[in-house]
């Protein structure tokens, strides 16, 4: 339990305190629970404060986004009925790239715990939706497709998982169409659909669309969640760089 407390359990606000994700996660929790009076916690700005039930802080943190994907994550594995061992490792390795091997053993942990649950999803979905900025749950989205693709293809069943989830957490569907492009094969087709544009668009309306996509993904978007979520974020805004860069080149725009 030491790593919980140090990273995940001392950084959580809504995810917390809340439900259904305190429901969740708090079997795997119930230790620290039990004794959460007198527990510091970070608070935004860097100011702590004590801990205690019914004092909740609202504000999103990287626990509250680890957790997050963490429950996410259990229940895109579960969509086809069973986690593999397969499944297990492509899950590390995301993991690691995304938050370091300290943090991942300590996220792999309460994952191991989660898919033992059940998951209200659609309630999950709200109460992330709730507390998360739409660049946020963006990236939580990035994450989800990432893994789903992690093995070289999203099943149908992950698909499905992966459309509820966007529905709920309030993701439309061209911003669902335009992550998941970023995960194709590069093309010409797919830079359009990252950048949510018309083939047919003219020039001018491409720029715009660039320019609101860029202003979309920008990591300073996410910068409240610490440096990991912007590198991850940064991916996501080098795609849509590229998909300008791709469909400028093929209509000689300078």
């Amino acid at each position: 339990m030491p790593g919980y407390k140090k990273w995940i359990f001392g950084s959580l606000g809504f995810a917390l305190t809340g439900t259904p994700i305190g429901a969740v996660i708090g079997f795997a929790l119930g230790a620290l629970l039990d004794n959460a009076e007198g527990v510091v916690v970070a608070a935004p700005g860097g100011e702590r404060r004590r801990f205690q039930p019914g004092n909740e802080r609202r504000t999103a943190t990287p626990g509250d986004l680890a957790v997050s994907l963490v429950i996410l994550t259990a229940a895109v594995m579960k969509a086809d009925g069973k986690a593999t061992h397969g499944e297990l490792g492509h899950v590390r390795r995301f993991f690691v790239h995304q938050f370091g091997p300290q943090h991942s053993a300590e996220l792999l942990r309460l994952l191991r715990d989660v898919l033992k649950r059940e998951i209200p999803l659609r309630d999950v979905c709200l109460q992330i939706r709730s507390h998360l900025s739409h660049p946020e749950r963006l990236q939580v989205m990035h994450y989800l497709i990432g893994l789903a693709n992690a093995d070289g293809m999203a099943r149908m069943a992950e698909r499905k998982v992966l459309e509820r989830i966007a529905a709920d957490l309030g993701i439309s569907e061209k911003d669902l169409a335009s992550l998941d492009a970023m995960f194709r094969g590069p093309s010409v087709d797919s830079a359009y659909t990252v950048l949510e544009a018309d083939p047919k668009a003219s020039d001018e309306e491409l720029k715009k669309a660039y320019r609101r996509m860029a202003m979309k993904h920008h990591p300073d978007r996410v910068a409240n969640l610490g440096e990991e979520v912007q590198k991850a974020a940064a991916e996501k805004f080098r795609r849509v760089q590229e998909a300008w860069e791709r469909v400028a080149a093929e209509r000689g725009i300078k």
